[in-house]
């Protein structure tokens, strides 16, 4: 379980803010928006990845001691996997988790085929 960064209190991860110091822990509101924020009387751009390939368009840069889009420089940029996949991945997971709409458009072409072959 994280800990709130102001008051060092066990919280739940979607917490949106810290129950006991009231501290915005997500940006926005929204539980999938990680809120970064700076240690001390340093800024997060001097540790950023995006501040180091000049990619951040952030309006408080190079000052910002709060960041949505901050990446640590000393770790890995990991890509999503299935937006990384190339298409045999995609149609695998797509044949693989769309079995029920397979069926129904399987079983569709064989009525119109059997109807057809009545005529």
């Amino acid at each position: 379980m994280p800990t709130c960064p102001r008051c060092h209190q066990t919280i739940d991860s979607q917490t949106i803010a810290c129950p006991y110091c009231r501290t915005t822990l997500k940006a926005h509101g929204h539980p999938g928006i990680p809120l970064h924020r700076a240690n001390g009387e340093t800024y997060l751009c001097s540790s950023c990845s995006y501040d180091e390939d000049n990619t951040c368009n952030f309006p408080q840069r190079p000052y910002a001691k709060e960041c949505t889009l901050y990446h640590d420089r000393n770790q890995p940029i990991t890509l999503n996997q299935r937006a990384a996949a190339n298409w045999q991945t995609k149609l695998t997971y797509t044949l693989q988790h769309r079995q029920e709409w397979w069926i129904l458009s399987g079983l569709l072409i064989i009525s119109l085929a059997i109807a057809l072959a009545n005529r």
